[in-house]
């Protein structure tokens, strides 16, 4: 007999099989890693990527929304200025990736004058 079989049979008086309910907890957990956790420690991790490559001069965009152009990168901030002597200090993990992809699409896309 197959496995599977040996698994799926109902047993002696009747009952189903315990280890049907071992296989489906396994089946769950399993489901979760791939549509859940996985993804998102990916999303981090291009996140993580993301600030680490923002460079001097580059226009980001903050989870706050607000823009700027960045002037200064110490460890873990970013000076970010937002109008003529006007600089605010933010964290690396505050500019979002999606935002600024937005952004600099926009700016690519128009028309140079």
């Amino acid at each position: 007999m197959n496995t599977v079989e040996t698994l799926l049979m109902v047993g002696e008086g009747g009952k189903q099989n315990p280890m049907i309910n071992v296989v489906f907890m396994v089946g769950m957990i399993g489901v979760m890693y791939f549509f859940l956790i996985r993804p998102q420690m990916k999303r981090a991790k291009e996140q993580k990527e993301f600030s680490n490559s923002t460079n001097v001069g580059d226009m980001i965009v903050t989870t706050a929304g607000i823009h700027g152009k960045i002037v200064k990168i110490d460890d873990g901030t970013l000076s970010l200025e937002v109008d003529r002597n006007t600089i605010l200090k933010i964290d690396k993990s505050a500019v979002s990736m999606e935002m600024t992809a937005a952004l600099r699409k926009k700016m690519d896309a128009a028309p140079k004058a």
